[in-house]
Parts: C-alpha cells; sequence; structure tokens
C-alpha cells in the first residue's frame, strides 16, 4: 500500500441543504453560541452550588435519588409498557448516532439529578461521581489539589456516564487503557431494581467487566469510583514535526511513546499526534512539571485555554515550520485543549472562528454544546451530515496504523486525522473489545504480556471529495471502513453513524460475555440491546421486541 492514490470522481449538482449548511454559521453565532454560553454559565453556577454541600449532604441526595430510580423500575409494567431508556433528550448527547431507538415506544426513567461528586478520597485516591458529572467539572474541582483522573477526555461535556458505558480516550491511555480500565467499582440499578455495586473482584464481577461499551443496555448507572492520579501544576509539551509517507509518520508516532528498547524512562506522561496530509504531521509528547520548572528563566508558558488564543491544532502545525519546540501549558488547560474549537471540526461550523477578530470577540462565546447543534439542524440537515461528513473514530492495533491512514486517504481523504495510543488488556473474561489473540507471542512495538497497544484514528472533516465539490456516497465509506476495521481486528465506538449489520455487528464486537450478562441480570425484555440502540434508523417496539425475544428463546434454549 505504498502507492497512494485517491480516486478521481464526477462533480456533484448542488441542493438546498447545501447552501443552508454554508450560511449555517448565522444561525450558530446569533441562536446556538448565546444559548451555549448561558447554559455553560447556569451549568457552572449548579456545579459551584453543588461543590458547595458536604460530601455527606451529596451522598444522602444521592441515596435518595437511587431509590426513586429503584420506585420506577418497579412501577413498570412489562406487558404494558416499552423497554426502558433514560429520559434525556435525544438530541442531549455529545455522540453523533442518531438517538433513533427513543422513537419506539419506551419507559422513561429520569436520571437528571445523577451529576454530583461525591467524594474525592486522597487517602485511597479514588474520586467517587454520579454519571453526569463531566470531564470539565471534575478537573475544576481535582487539579487544584494536584490531582486528576487517570484518564481525562478532552472535551468538557464528555460525561462519566458515557465514557464508562461506552468509550473514552485520552493522551494517557497508553499508560492506562482506555476511561473504562481506571475505573475501580460501579454502582448498578439492575432490571429487577436492585441495587449492587460491582468490582472486578467481588460476586459482581462479570457485570463490572460487561458495563463498558454495553451502552446502558445492562442496567442504570448511578455512581463510579474512579482512579485518581497526583499531578502537576504544568504539562511540559513538545512538538515534534515529521514528514514522509504515512507509513514513516505511523512510525514516528510509534516511536513517540513506545521506545524500541522498551525504556520505561522515556514513555512519556501524554502522547498524541495529527496528521496535517499525506506527507506531515506533529507529534506531541508531554510530561508533567512543577510550577518552579514551568517559570524558570528562558522556558514558555502558554495558556491555551484563553478564548483569543490560536486554536490548538492549528498552533500546533506551527511546528512544521519553525521545528521542534517546547512550552509549557497549565495542566488543566492542556487536558481540555481541543474543546474551544471541537478539535478541528470548529472550521466547518464557523469557518471564520480561527480569525483573530472572531477569537478576539467573540471566542469567550465558544464552544457551542454538541447537542444544541443537533437540536437545531433538523431532519435533512442531519442527513446531509451523514452523507457528505465524517465523524468516526477507528480503534486499530499500533502496528496497523500505517495501514488505516493510507486506506483513510485512499477512501475518505480526510485531514486532519488525530492519533491517540491506549493499551488494550488481557482480562480474565472476554469482553465486547479485546486484544489479537496471541498478540504477546509476536514481541510487537509498545506490546507487553498483559496488554496490547492500540491506536484511536480520529477522522473528523468533510471528505476531500465533498470539499472539492465531488460526489461521495458517506454511507458507502461506512461500511467499507467497518469492513476494513473487522477484517484487521479493529473496533468502531458507537457513538458514530453506524452500518452495521446486526450480524457484521457481532462480527466487529464479541457477543458472549454480554450476552451472559444480558441473561443473568434480566436485561433482556427490560433494556435494549447493544445492538439495536446503535442501530442506525427509526426503530419500531414491534422490530426491538421481536429482537429481543428471539434474543431470549436462543437463551433459554441453550440453558435448557
Amino acid at each position: 500500500m505504498s502507492d497512494l492514490r485517491t480516486p478521481l470522481r464526477p462533480k456533484r449538482k448542488k441542493v438546498w441543504v447545501d447552501y443552508f449548511v454554508q450560511f449555517r454559521w448565522i444561525l450558530v453565532i446569533f441562536v446556538v453560541l448565546p444559548i451555549s454560553a448561558t447554559m455553560y454559565f447556569l451549568t457552572y453556577l449548579g456545579d459551584l452550588k453543588s461543590e458547595r454541600k458536604s460530601f455527606k449532604q451529596r451522598q444522602k441526595e444521592h441515596d435518595e435519588n437511587v431509590k426513586k430510580v429503584v420506585n420506577r423500575l418497579k412501577r413498570r409494567d412489562p406487558k404494558r409498557d416499552g423497554l426502558v431508556c433514560t429520559a434525556r433528550k435525544p438530541y442531549i448527547a455529545v455522540g453523533m448516532r442518531n438517538v433513533d431507538y427513543k422513537r419506539a415506544r419506551h419507559f422513561e426513567v429520569d436520571l437528571s439529578e445523577f451529576r454530583n461528586i461525591l467524594d474525592v478520597d486522597k487517602e485511597r485516591m479514588i474520586a467517587k461521581v454520579e454519571p453526569l458529572v463531566n470531564m470539565g467539572q471534575i478537573t475544576r474541582v481535582t487539579v487544584p489539589m494536584n490531582l486528576a483522573l487517570a484518564v481525562v477526555a478532552e472535551l468538557d461535556d464528555l460525561t462519566v456516564g458515557g465514557l464508562i458505558n461506552g468509550y473514552g480516550i485520552e493522551g494517557s491511555s497508553h499508560i492506562y487503557g482506555l476511561f473504562s480500565d481506571t475505573v475501580v467499582a460501579l454502582e448498578v440499578v439492575l432490571a429487577d431494581g436492585r441495587v449492587v455495586r460491582a468490582t472486578k473482584d467481588n460476586e459482581y464481577s462479570d457485570l463490572f467487566y460487561g458495563i463498558p461499551w454495553s451502552q446502558g443496555t445492562l442496567g442504570f448507572l448511578v455512581s463510579a469510583e474512579i482512579k485518581l492520579i497526583p499531578v502537576k501544576e504544568y504539562m511540559r509539551l513538545t512538538y515534534t514535526p515529521v514528514r514522509g509517507s504515512l507509513q514513516d509518520l505511523a512510525q514516528a508516532y510509534a516511536d513517540s511513546f513506545a521506545p524500541r528498547d522498551k525504556d520505561p524512562g522515556k514513555v512519556p506522561d501524554f502522547v498524541e499526534g495529527m496528521i496535517y496530509n499525506p506527507n506531515e504531521g506533529v507529534m506531541m509528547t508531554g510530561t508533567y512539571a512543577s510550577k518552579e520548572e514551568a517559570k524558570r528563566k528562558g522556558n514558555v508558558i502558554n495558556s491555551v485555554g484563553w478564548w483569543f488564543k490560536p486554536w490548538f491544532y492549528q498552533h500546533a502545525q506551527t511546528a512544521l515550520k519553525k521545528g521542534e519546540f517546547v512550552e509549557y501549558i497549565p495542566t488543566r488547560e492542556y487536558y481540555h485543549r481541543h474543546t474551544r474549537c471541537l478539535y478541528w471540526e470548529g472550521k466547518l461550523i464557523l469557518p471564520f472562528g480561527d480569525q483573530w477578530w472572531f477569537r478576539w470577540t467573540l471566542g469567550w462565546l465558544m464552544p457551542p454544546k454538541v447537542s444544541f447543534l443537533k437540536a437545531t439542524q433538523g431532519e435533512a440537515i442531519r442527513n446531509y451530515y451523514h452523507a457528505m461528513h465524517v465523524i468516526q473514530d477507528l480503534l486499530v492495533p499500533l502496528h496497523k496504523v500505517g495501514d488505516a491512514l493510507e486506506w483513510v486517504h485512499e477512501e475518505m481523504e480526510v485531514y486532519p486525522i488525530w492519533l491517540c495510543p491506549h493499551r488494550l488488556f488481557k482480562l480474565p473474561v472476554k469482553t465486547m473489545i479485546y486484544p489479537e489473540p496471541g498478540f504477546e507471542l509476536h514481541d510487537r512495538q509498545g506490546d507487553t504480556n498483559f496488554a496490547q497497544m492500540f491506536t484511536d484514528i480520529g477522522v473528523y472533516y468533510a471528505p476531500g471529495p465533498v470539499l472539492r465539490g465531488e460526489e461521495f456516497d458517506g454511507a458507502e465509506a461506512v461500511r467499507r471502513l467497518e469492513e476494513w476495521l473487522i477484517q484487521n481486528h479493529g473496533f468502531q465506538p458507537q457513538y458514530a453513524v453506524s452500518e452495521l449489520s446486526e450480524k457484521n455487528f457481532w462480527r466487529m464486537f464479541d457477543a458472549g460475555h454480554y450476552e451472559h450478562c444480558r441473561r443473568k441480570y434480566n436485561a433482556i425484555g427490560t433494556f435494549m440491546s447493544v445492538y439495536y440502540k446503535s442501530k442506525k434508523g427509526r426503530k419500531t417496539e414491534k422490530e426491538v421486541q421481536e429482537a429481543e425475544q428471539a434474543i431470549a428463546e436462543a437463551a433459554y434454549a441453550e440453558d435448557a
């Protein structure tokens, strides 16, 4: 795959939706941004109010809210009511996947009160939080204590519940794994109303391993205990430009965090890569640094969180012109470096949003809340984005990153591309995602005996053909992407738009342990299965119930 080619495509005739999307920035500036800023401020005030309460008071309120969930579940009549789901509005989610499963008849349970940090235990190095606590909220509390979650997902609005039930990653995942790998205990309300605490070594250990990637289809997560690590005030970040073929860029990326001599002293605390075109990229490696070190004479401090600062991905790109450089970024601002511009999606939403005059005058309103962007787009715009826009993450083994980059270039031609490594651990049970069988026998770069190194390849932007006005079939491109992932032991996070059939969904993911938990904890007939929750398109109650019944009958036949 060394000869890169992009297919010649015929020109596409514009339709009215193209013009609406082109001028959507008007709606964003005058409606979405002001409402988003107001909501951010009101949420901030609510967080401050919660923080003024004692941990004891927060725990008391939590217990009362858990009882409400239990009582609500016990009032459900399975024959009369639909399948159970949360009362959250379909558009209130950071992911781009349509929440079409709520269009089928369903029985709602309100979890909106579960948004408090219940405890920060400095002795056990554990934070106990409710599922709607987001990353911005928790870093605001922990970083001043010189503590942080082991894995802090970049965007402020990402919630603990979404990162555990789905997936979450950050530049520290090459050490700690995915967000769910840093969880110590889960408090879950089961289908029958029982409240259990699941850990990796108690009687509910199967549930503990089954919850990640289940999309909330095994029970309601109502709190989680998550690992904390000590941190310092600054991140010492090194920007290293790299040039060459996509295979060369992939190798430089691997070398930036996985030393070939396996010297642990050379492994950075944080790492990410950005590929700006088929021949250029910038690799960033970070280590925690004290305030005293950062303020030494000659060191450069860059507070990237200020609203008027250049967008982070564009700032990193300057390394291609000026060469390698080092700077110190306040730790919390580093964690949320991609929030203001939503990686580089902000450039599509507001084409001039990165210009100095906009940043200085209206940059303080950024970013727009993804939920409000979704709420104001309508069916036609939503379908347009699915066809003409790509937001996908490819989780692939490290040794296949070069091949994956070449595939994305030839099939989608999307740039920039985000690279973030993560460990995929060998676990006592085979969960929905798992390392390649026998990986430990190959002694590949980045791998250990207990974990295989994977990489999240973030493909977010309009494809090259769309930008050139050429024809592009987004649904077909995603189908080919999914087949490539299946063939190469890769995984597609379920927040994204998926074209997978049920058969192919379970070719990509392993169903064994998940279905075991569905049967054991009576989720069948109460919660929608993860495939139907992730499936693209409208769902009818009849379709879902028939599928659930087929699964139940197969399970009972298997147990007989």
